[in-house]
């Protein structure tokens, strides 16, 4: 089955996009999406490539019987992870009556072992998984052991040759939180705004294993990476501890930011309101996009 681009809906990292209408013959399904994006060309599909969305397309295409379109909470990039990725897509009653009790267990039998749909369920037509989001959570792993990565952890950490200073990364993660234009750290998209609500980024270390907690209202592209490289060059010394907030005064990208590696990065939680109030949210969100 061949899909169209159109198939994979969602915000490239800078949100330009913007959702289509809810068909009022439809159900409107809310996918709760796991995936180790190492041998994925991120989430949005490219011709010629193994992505993410294109996978899913194309499983629920052949179970319902009928092109499907998804609408993503965040697209990720190549190599990212993702526990907690949400999707929407709306589909006729009758495609759907026919899979609902063994969708899960088709889409299991039909996916690769690198991707799975963990939960599939009836979503009021105001959800959406992209603009209703209030919050984007991220989790980055990062290994400052001498003896290098464990054979484990290849693919879902970064290796970091030399120790870091956990104190000194938080100090400098503190400083970024809040309401800032965060362009220093965002690859630039025209028209779009790198404007954002940083509301949690925290370190904790397990041993040689650190991981960052990242949480904003939405992330422009390559801003977690790019937060986080900048706070690893404050961890290994290299940067005072002050740097990475000064860099918010900057109105474009700073090529003193190295983008942390991939595969550090998974995507762990997408925070939704109650569902009396997702109309609402929606239009907020769309308005601040524009």
């Amino acid at each position: 089955m061949t899909i169209s681009n159109s198939a994979c809906q969602g915000p490239a990292a800078s949100d330009e996009e913007v959702g289509g209408p809810f068909a009022l013959s439809s159900r409107r399904l809310r996918l709760d999406i796991s995936y180790d994006g190492t041998d994925f060309s991120g989430w949005a599909i490219q011709p010629g490539r193994r992505t993410v969305c294109g996978v899913l397309t194309d499983a629920l295409s052949t179970i319902l019987r009928t092109p499907v379109k998804l609408t993503v909470a965040g697209r990720t990039d190549a190599g990212v992870h993702a526990s907690g990725q949400v999707a929407h897509l709306d589909v006729e009653p009758a495609a759907y009556a026919d899979q609902a009790d063994k969708l899960l267990r088709r889409l299991a039998g039909l996916l690769p072992a690198d991707v799975r749909v963990r939960s599939v369920r009836e979503v009021p037509a105001e959800f959406d998984a992209r603009f209703s989001g209030l919050s984007r959570t991220y989790v980055y792993r990062v290994s400052d052991a001498q003896w290098g990565l464990d054979p484990l952890r290849r693919t879902d950490a970064l290796h970091w040759p030399r120790r870091l200073d956990v104190s000194l990364m938080q100090n400098a993660s503190t400083g970024l939180l809040g309401l800032h234009n965060f362009a220093a750290y965002c690859r630039r998209r025209d028209g779009a705004t790198t404007i954002r609500t940083l509301q949690r980024f925290d370190w904790t270390r397990s041993g040689d294993v650190l991981e960052a907690t990242v949480q904003a209202d939405a992330f422009c592209h390559s801003m977690v990476r790019s937060l986080v490289g900048a706070v690893l060059a404050v961890g290994e010394g290299s940067m005072r501890a002050d740097w990475p907030v000064g860099l918010l005064e900057l109105e474009r990208r700073s090529d003193r930011v190295k983008v942390a590696a991939a595969r550090g990065l998974t995507l762990v939680r997408i925070d939704y309101p109650p569902d009396d109030e997702l109309a609402a949210r929606n239009e907020i969100t769309r308005n601040v996009r524009r």
